[in-house]
């Protein structure tokens, strides 16, 4: 924890400005809270602690009124959010997006320079196993970093380098009360499973572990800030005006022409790279390569890549009624404006959630619009049903047809048509499924 604290310190020295500092009134939260009060006795900084009620678990109303009554016991400033209901089955998605609008709006309101969070060292170890699992970009491999400067703030993570181990020991110290989330026992989170059973083998192996990943994190950021220094050299002389040329950027290396897409997907999706992942690079790549003069894919949020002899065009497809076909991997905006989401659990049982066994079909998954002759299997029914015969039962209108999504496996198998027909290959709740889909 001295390494910790003398990590704010500095930070601290360099700009006095106040501390938004989220708090879950866990150990790792609690074990940050009492760092920063220690760093107030020493610089008199102001600390804000935000807390978010997520409303999820009947003791979390008691949490919040524990945690407010130790803030006044402190001269800590108490803010308060509690989230109502959630508008999508993606839980942990849905929260983090929450929880960061309101500490950014606590950030503005107290002039703030910093926001601390109590991420720690098994959560790095969890975060990059998870996306080397799922697939990452080069840069989401890293997990997250110690510091993110936001321009008007700072996000620091000063307990990166402290186990969840070493924190429960400082609160129990300290005489820390701190509360403790029963949730995180569930298999039903996709974290809690690596929490459980990947972390313990790993500890047992090395017990300081966590540092390893920790390098590695940091590797991943070193040669990731040196290759974007040395796409910017270059990047005007192959890519103008939203189009690439191609002859130019063949030349390159094939490491470097994944980091020229990923730059320009970078400047396209800015705050919405959570839509993109490394399959998108590939795909893209893919269309460049192909044989064909003129083709096209489309990306997320309509994002049209149109491949016209030796130029490659990035644009905004406002008519996206035209024939697409786009590889599916956890969350998609769709050309008719809605969204195809992986979440972890649902008690949905409506045509609006679909659960599948990887093991029955061929991934990748893609999504695509109708064509001539499609047909499926429907679930509980034997022999094959005409899409266009669903469309037209189901009341759904030509201008709808046209660009409502099907969910295929890579052997164009139909596995789904969201919102109104589950094929065969759906599963129960009671049955063998590694993959859940949502349709918002």
């Amino acid at each position: 924890m001295e390494e910790a604290y003398k990590f704010l310190l500095t930070e601290i020295k360099k700009n006095n400005k106040p501390i938004v500092a989220g708090i879950s009134g866990g150990p790792d939260s609690m074990a940050l809270l009492h760092l920063l009060l220690k760093l107030r006795d020493e610089t008199g900084v102001k600390i804000i602690c935000a807390h978010v009620n997520h409303n999820v678990r009947e003791v979390s109303e008691q949490e919040a009124i524990d945690l407010e009554r130790f803030c006044n016991e402190h001269n800590v400033i108490f803010e308060l959010m509690k989230i109502n209901e959630y508008g999508t089955d993606n839980f942990e998605n849905y929260a983090r997006i929450k929880r960061y609008s309101f500490f950014e709006e606590l950030i503005t309101k107290y002039n703030a320079q910093y926001l601390t969070t109590a991420h720690h060292g098994d959560d790095l170890i969890e975060t990059i196993i998870m996306r080397i699992v799922r697939g990452s970009t080069f840069k989401g491999y890293a997990g997250f970093k110690k510091v993110i400067d936001r321009k008007k703030y700072k996000i620091l993570r000063p307990l990166i380098t402290i186990t969840k181990e070493e924190l429960i020991n400082y609160c129990n110290v300290h005489n820390l009360k701190f509360a403790e989330d029963i949730t995180n026992l569930d298999d039903v989170h996709t974290r809690n499973r690596y929490r459980k059973y990947m972390l313990p083998f790993l500890k047992k192996e090395n017990a300081n572990v966590h540092l390893k990943f920790l390098k590695f994190s940091e590797t991943i950021l070193e040669y990731n800030e040196y290759m974007e220094l040395e796409v910017k050299k270059i990047i005007n002389y192959i890519y103008n005006e939203e189009t690439l040329d191609i002859k130019k950027f063949l030349k390159l290396n094939i490491v470097m022409q994944k980091r020229v897409i990923n730059y320009i997907i970078g400047t396209i999706y800015i705050d919405d790279l959570m839509l993109i992942n490394d399959m998108h690079t590939s795909s893209i790549i893919n269309l460049i390569n192909s044989s064909k003069p003129n083709a096209y894919i489309y990306l997320p949020n309509n994002i049209k890549v149109t491949k016209s002899y030796n130029l490659l065009s990035f644009i905004t497809d406002n008519n996206p009624h035209n024939s697409y076909h786009l590889e599916f991997s956890s969350i998609l905006k769709l050309p008719n404006g809605n969204i195809l989401e992986e979440v972890e659990d649902s008690v949905d049982k409506s045509n609006f959630i679909c659960r599948l066994n990887s093991a029955d079909i061929e991934l990748p998954l893609y999504v695509r619009n109708k064509k001539a002759g499609d047909r499926m299997e429907i679930k509980g029914m034997t022999g094959h049903k005409k899409i266009k015969d669903i469309f037209i039962n189901e009341k759904i209108s030509s201008k709808e047809r046209d660009n409502w999504p099907i969910l295929v496996d890579s052997n164009d198998e139909i596995l789904w048509l969201p919102g109104l027909k589950k094929s065969k290959y759906d599963k129960s709740k009671k049955e063998s499924y590694d993959i859940i889909i949502r349709y918002n």
